[in-house]
């Protein structure tokens, strides 16, 4: 899922090619994201997209060639000057009069001749990986220069930069190109989207593309362009860039007399790999902020704490409510602001808690995580690696406002987007952090092979360097649980023990209810309240906050008239949560179903018998209250068939349950074997959430 859906979008023709455009939100000012070469189109720029639409117009096209735009076939049809007619009639076509260019690499020709040959339509311009006409080659480029169209006696490197090769095996190419364009580390997702892009084209368009006639062929057809730019321009550009080599920007910079920022350890695609720098940069350049006007003491300022939430499941947001209460013991006078999206924010209003305004900008991850789920099925790892925009447009909302307001304490309970992009960017860091989580570890299932036991190392790998590298991030890192609730896995070969490095790098709060099992000693007085008879066994079928659980609801009113016929006084309630229309759900007689229930883990306290998928939050609620349950975890959810199963192992809670073979009949029987059931399952602590408190209480 796209973090930010165009507002329209629609063709230009120009000599018979249809160009696909499209355009997100509104202001005085448009920012034109141009087109690269035809290797890949404007999706490149996804990171760049959702942040300014908050702030500008902005338009991107699909070049020709690629995308949704058309793929000419001749080769005189891609030449620079195309490409810019291209751009003016994308202009025109939705009413640009002007605009500041932000462009990559080959599109960075284009910016220039635009802003040379046409300079009333150009504002300013950005140009990130471009080059100078005479740049020198990488010398392990220089021995296949000029000989695209020669056969070759080899297919190592750069030789792949050969028609033959492109014919041959055009995939094996682009894997190649990407490998080069991204040289920094842990980059396989910049990596995977790009080839994915490629593969969108073929050889023969690409083909046509390196023959295509150049605009700028030497220093003096820039020089010459130069003298109609009246724009400001800025150049960027990575000093580990293997495609484009950073000399090239230098050059530039001294023949246009502009200023060049170096990123320093980045590669030709800063903008997809170190996306944060690369916004905060174009930002400045095309409105620089504002001088503070005004400024406060910081010893009379009350003391303030930014709560980011991760709306993945409703059990954070009970926990966290919990913790802020806590907290708010611990340190009198405490304000707490939340930056949180739905279904977290029902919790949250429905607790009076306050809700910052920026929330409203936050890209939805749990209608994403919805969007990739199947029939009880949901690849969490693959569903977060493909969540990379909606996590970068979200922490640009954190990021501005933070900015703009102060805080003591920012605290994320499984906020991945800021503790990412806080590590990856440690100067943005303001204020003591506190970061919350109940799983440590990616780990791969067995039928993603040895790609996915490979991604998943990647991804831990990442996050231990970052830890080691910087340590003074994560003023507080608190695992909700005990050291037994780790998985007893290792990171992935040659990495760290799991539990072993948690316990070195974590503190322990226990697990975090939100409530004290005591409180429901009167199991019959609080049945009466919630309107359950004594003489009834109530089940209760609940799948928490997204709607990824609705196959499993379905399921499992399939079985209800077998299971009331095993157990004549049985009462089922399917509760379908905020994200599934309750009325959506079969009308079945006797079965009843109710939308979203406020504070339902008292209805779960005092159930005798609750259906739940893999989730931690409830499958713990009722171990906690002593109810007995079934459990389906979802398939390919590595939290839920490892994490969570290893927790409630050791809690000797619950019964697993497979949905693939547990068919309606197996379902009932399985009510009439635990309905009512007496268990006796660990304790678990009550106080979590005030020793998460203390903890986090003594960075204020």
């Amino acid at each position: 899922m796209r973090a930010r859906n165009p507002d329209r979008d629609g063709y230009a023709e120009r000599g018979g090619v249809k160009l696909f455009y499209e355009v997100f939100g509104e202001g005085e000012t448009t920012v034109f994201f141009l087109p690269t070469w035809s290797i890949i189109h404007s999706r490149h720029w996804k990171m760049q997209i959702p942040y300014f639409a908050r702030h500008f117009r902005c338009i991107t096209f699909d070049g020709r060639g690629n995308g949704r735009s058309d793929r000419p076939q001749t080769t005189g049809a891609y030449g620079d000057e195309e490409f810019m007619q291209d751009c003016l009639a994308v202009m025109d076509e939705t009413g640009t009069d002007d605009a500041v260019l932000v462009a990559f690499s080959a599109g960075c020709d284009w910016a220039l001749m635009l802003a040379g040959l046409h300079p009333e339509r150009v504002k300013g311009a950005v140009l990130i990986g471009g080059g100078h006409p005479d740049t020198p080659e990488h010398p392990d480029r220089v021995p296949y220069q000029g000989r695209f169209n020669e056969p070759l006696e080899t297919e190592e490197g750069w030789a792949k930069r050969n028609r033959f090769y492109w014919e041959k095996d055009f995939r094996g190419w682009l894997e190649f190109f990407m490998d080069k364009m991204f040289t920094e580390p842990h980059s396989t997702k910049p990596i995977e989207d790009t080839v994915s892009w490629g593969l969108e084209t073929d050889a023969a368009t690409l083909i046509r593309t390196v023959a295509a006639p150049s605009y700028l062929e030497n220093a003096a057809d820039l020089e010459k362009l130069a003298s109609g730019i009246r724009c400001p321009i800025l150049l960027i550009h990575g000093t580990e860039d293997a495609i484009s080599p950073h000399i090239g920007s230098e050059m530039m910079a001294t023949t246009l007399d502009v200023p060049l920022v170096s990123m320093s350890g980045s590669g030709h695609a800063p903008h997809v790999r170190d996306p944060l720098k690369i916004n905060l940069l174009v930002r400045d350049f095309i409105e620089p902020r504002a001088p503070v006007t005004t400024w406060r003491r910081g010893k009379t300022r009350p003391k303030r704490a930014l709560f980011i939430s991760s709306p993945i499941g409703l059990g954070h947001a009970q926990r966290d409510v919990a913790i802020a209460k806590a907290l708010r013991e611990q340190v009198p006078g405490l304000q707490i602001d939340w930056l949180a999206q739905d279904p977290v924010t029902r919790v949250l209003e429905s607790e009076g808690e306050h809700i910052h305004p920026a929330s409203r900008f936050l890209a939805n991850e749990s209608r994403h995580i919805e969007s990739e789920s199947a029939e009880h099925d949901l690849h969490c790892f693959q569903a977060v690696r493909r969540m990379d925009e909606i996590l970068l447009s979200n922490f640009m909302v954190f990021h501005d406002l933070v900015t703009d307001d102060a805080y003591d304490l920012w605290i994320g309970d499984e906020a991945w987007e800021i503790d990412y992009y806080l590590h990856e960017n440690p100067e943005q860091k303001r204020a003591a952090y506190t970061w919350l989580t109940d799983f440590v570890g990616w780990l791969p299932m067995s039928d993603g092979g040895d790609r996915e036991a490979f991604l998943t190392a990647d991804y831990n790998a990442e996050m231990i360097e970052h830890i080691a590298r910087f340590p003074r991030l994560r003023d507080r890192a608190i695992f909700v649980g005990n050291p037994d609730d780790i998985v007893p896995d290792d990171f992935g070969q040659d990495l760290p023990n799991i539990r072993e490095w948690t316990e070195e790098h974590y503190s322990f709060s226990g697990y975090v209810t939100g409530f004290n099992p005591d409180e429901f000693s009167d199991r019959d007085a609080i049945r009466a309240e919630l309107g359950y008879a004594a003489d009834e066994k109530v089940c209760i079928v609940t799948v928490g906050g997204s709607g990824v659980g609705e196959p499993l609801l379905r399921r499992v009113a399939a079985s209800f008239e077998s299971a009331k016929r095993g157990v004549p006084d049985l009462r089922m309630i399917l509760v379908a949560g905020p994200r599934i229309e309750a009325s959506s759900l079969p009308d079945i007689h006797g079965l009843e179903v109710l939308p979203y229930v406020h504070n339902l883990y008292r209805h779960l306290a005092v159930c005798d018998l609750a259906i739940v998928q893999g989730g931690l939050t409830t499958s713990m609620e009722l171990t906690a209250n002593k109810r007995p349950f079934l459990y389906f975890p979802l398939r390919h959810h590595f939290e839920q068939n490892f994490h969570v199963r290893h927790r409630l192992g050791n809690y000797g809670a619950g019964r697993c349950m497979d949905y693939e073979t547990a068919t309606p009949e197996i379902i009932a029987k399985a009510v009439a074997e635990e309905v009512g059931k007496r268990v006796e399952h660990r304790s678990v602590e009550s106080d979590g959430a005030a020793r998460a408190a203390r903890l986090i209480a003594e960075l204020l």
